[in-house]
Parts: structure tokens; sequence; C-alpha cells
């Protein structure tokens, strides 16, 4: 099946940083695949990804959680965009946290800066700035916390039932993006 959109979370593989800030991005990929996913999600070495089949209504769709870590993100996208001959942006929603948005608020934008997310720097790098982005808000770091040790620190229970409510409403977001507004 080609996709006709790639939907990628930005997080960090592995136990340790499962429950971080920074995994938001992954933590939005599994409710889309709760959503939208067919089948099991499958290592991809090619892709240098996990991936997972899906469907929005008839829109086949390609879930991705990157295995490069953070700061080569870019190098999984670019790898699948390439494969799939798939244009970024009309084919590409990348779900990443952002420590400038209040806790839990979510901004959808069709394109724009990396502001201090390695995640972003990296994509945009790889695939140009033109392709829409899902922002999840961790809120403000502590004052005097250093902002790459706060985002790789667990998230509260408190935020993360918060950041786990707002991406809730993510499928929904998503499916009227790829569908438009429906008439009822």
């Amino acid at each position: 099946m080609k996709p006709s959109l790639i939907l990628v979370g930005l997080g960090n593989h592995g136990a340790q940083y499962e429950n971080t800030r920074h995994n938001a991005g992954f933590r939005a990929i599994d409710r889309l695949s709760t959503e939208f996913g067919v089948g099991e999600w499958s290592e991809k070495p090619k892709f240098l990804a996990q991936i997972q089949e899906g469907r929005i209504v008839t829109v086949p769709v390609l879930l991705v959680k990157p295995q490069t870590y953070m700061n080569r993100t870019g190098e999984a996208i670019h790898k699948i965009l390439d494969f799939y001959k798939l244009d970024p942006a009309k084919n590409l929603i990348v779900f990443c946290d952002d420590v400038d948005l209040p806790l839990a608020e979510i901004r959808m934008r069709g394109k724009g800066g990396s502001g201090t997310h390695n995640g972003l720097k990296s994509a945009i790098s790889h695939v140009g700035d033109d392709f829409t982005r899902m922002r999840i808000g961790l809120g403000e770091q502590p004052d005097g916390a250093d902002l790459a040790n706060w985002v790789l620190s667990a998230l509260t229970k408190e935020e993360a039932k918060e950041i786990d409510k707002s991406i809730g409403d993510i499928p929904k977001m998503v499916k009227l993006h790829v569908l438009g507004p429906t008439e009822t």
C-alpha cells in the first residue's frame, strides 16, 4: 500500500525515554495508532523507523516512530518520503513537543521554523520547512533548569494526564485536516 500521508511522531526510542516530556510525539502517534492503525507495528531498518499502516476512512496513511533518536529524525523522514516519492508539503504531518506552548495546548501549523527543537531542526535540514507540524505544549521549563535535561525528564502524573487528555483530540484534528469539514 502506498500511503497518501505520513504521520511521524518525534521521540527517543527505549524504555528510559518512554515517559519523558520529549516523547510527546510518540504519545500522539500511539493515540493515532489506536484510532487509525491497521495491523501491527514493524521494525523497518531501511527507514530507520518503526512503522504501522493505517487508514483514515479511505485515505491510506503510514504511522512512523523514527528509531534514530531525536537529533537525527530527519534522516528517517527523508528516507520514507523519498521511497514513496511524496511531497512533504502535501503528505507529511510531524508531531512533537514544544516548550514554548502552555502545558497540553496543541497547535497545528503548515510550515515554520524549529524553535529550540532539535528533532524539527533535523527534519527541516532533510526535507525543508514546508510541512505540517502539530506541536504539543510542555509549558516552560522551571527557572534554572537545563532545557535538555528537563525535556528528557519524566512527566509528572498530573502533566501526563493533561497531555494525554489533549492528545485524545488529535485523531479528530488529523481527520479534519485530511478529509476537510464534513456536512451534517
